[in-house]
């Protein structure tokens, strides 16, 4: 089955690629145009930021990008949804997420610059450091979520108290243990946790059909919860149904799998080429489900925005890549004797004399090179 073919008809939808509203019967979307364009903003000013990192990167200025491109409403839609208790834990591909979470997107570059880690404030934003082995970050969600419960943050009846957490994969990382094993650990300590699956129909070159009989989302029933489908490229649906397993995990419900079911437009890292394994025919076909276009026919169609308001969201986004390209190529290089600083809380006897053979070793160089130019001086 390919992924254009696949049996849609379990979706939740709320919103049609034409941009119309639609009605669902066990889920609804109760915001106002307003929040809508809101949305929009966020879709638009993440696909911004994405476009400029990949230009970086084609530049050299970043050693690798994994984009987000198509996924926008999938991740703007969940973030969107969560509360001031809730926590993420992403993958590497969630740009729009870490916009909506209050993230400087220029600390999403420093990773993939690599000039640091992931340096923003993880406790702060609530937005944990991307994971780029695949599928152990819902590991760290699950533990997470068990000890939320634990100190009590479960159950209480009050947005206040009150948290979860969300874990952010593909749909290639539910072929990992590590995915299968948070299912068992969640299921069985009834743990606070969604597991939002990106399901871009391609786990780098393997299509869904390599990976999975049935629908993603129907797997959680094997594991003792309920999964749900929902139309990945629909922002008001992905919101409602996020908003939902957030309720139901916050309330002691205990976890989700929502499968988020939308499609990759670019390359799975600017180290790939999609076009050696996927048809042109196909992208075309997702083109037309694109989640920007289709709010916008939406506040175009209701009289909620006019011309003006795009053109001035156009002129955000713009300065937004601007100001990123500036401050990303102003980004240096650590202090190489630095990373022995963040291992402990206190440094060791050990850890000192490991950083004292580094900085000897790192001498040598230095001092070979001066040996060099002084002979090539005398001669």
């Amino acid at each position: 089955m390919s992924p254009t073919t696949a049996d849609e008809t379990d979706l939740v939808q709320l919103l049609t690629p034409e941009g119309e509203r639609v009605q669902h019967p066990d889920y609804q979307f109760d915001g106002d145009d307003a929040e809508i364009a809101g949305y929009l903003r966020d879709m638009v000013l993440g696909r911004r930021l994405d476009t400029e990192a990949t230009a970086l990167q084609r530049q050299g200025e970043l050693g690798l990008w994994a984009s987000l491109l198509g996924q926008e409403a999938a991740q703007v839609g969940s973030a969107r949804a969560l509360g001031p208790n809730d926590v993420v834990f992403p993958s590497y591909r969630e740009h729009a997420v870490a916009l909506c979470m209050g993230v400087d997107p220029v600390d999403l570059l420093g990773l993939f610059r690599g000039v640091d880690l992931g340096d923003w404030d993880a406790e702060g934003t609530r937005f944990r450091n991307y994971t780029l082995v695949i599928g152990s970050q819902t590991l760290h969600a699950t533990g997470y979520a068990m000890a939320l419960e634990r100190d009590g943050m479960v159950g209480n009846g009050s947005a206040e108290q009150d948290a979860a957490v969300v874990a952010y994969f593909g749909d290639g990382a539910t072929s990992q243990g590590d995915v299968n094993e948070s299912f068992v650990f969640a299921s069985s300590y009834n743990a606070p946790v969604v597991f939002f699956c990106q399901n871009n129909q391609w786990a780098i070159s393997e299509p869904m059909s390599r990976q999975s009989r049935i629908p993603l989302y129907r797997r959680a029933s094997g594991f003792g919860f309920p999964g749900v489908r929902v139309d990945g490229n629909d922002v008001l649906a992905v919101r409602a149904v996020t908003e939902r397993a957030l309720d139901r995990a916050r309330n002691g419900g205990g976890p989700t799998l929502v499968e988020a079911y939308t499609y990759r437009m670019g390359a799975h890292t600017t180290s790939d080429d999609p076009s050696k394994y996927r048809l042109a025919d196909e992208l075309e076909t997702w083109r037309l489900r694109d989640p920007i276009e289709r709010v916008k026919a939406l506040l175009r169609t209701s009289g909620a925005a006019d011309e003006r308001f795009f053109a001035d969201l156009a002129q955000e986004a713009d300065d937004l890549a601007a100001d990123l390209r500036r401050r990303c190529l102003q980004l240096q290089a650590p202090d190489l004797h630095a990373m022995f600083a963040d291992v402990y809380a206190e440094q060791t006897d050990y850890l000192t004399a490991q950083q004292q053979t580094f900085r000897e070793y790192v001498d040598s160089f230095e001092t070979g090179a001066d040996q060099q130019s002084t002979t090539e001086v005398s001669r």
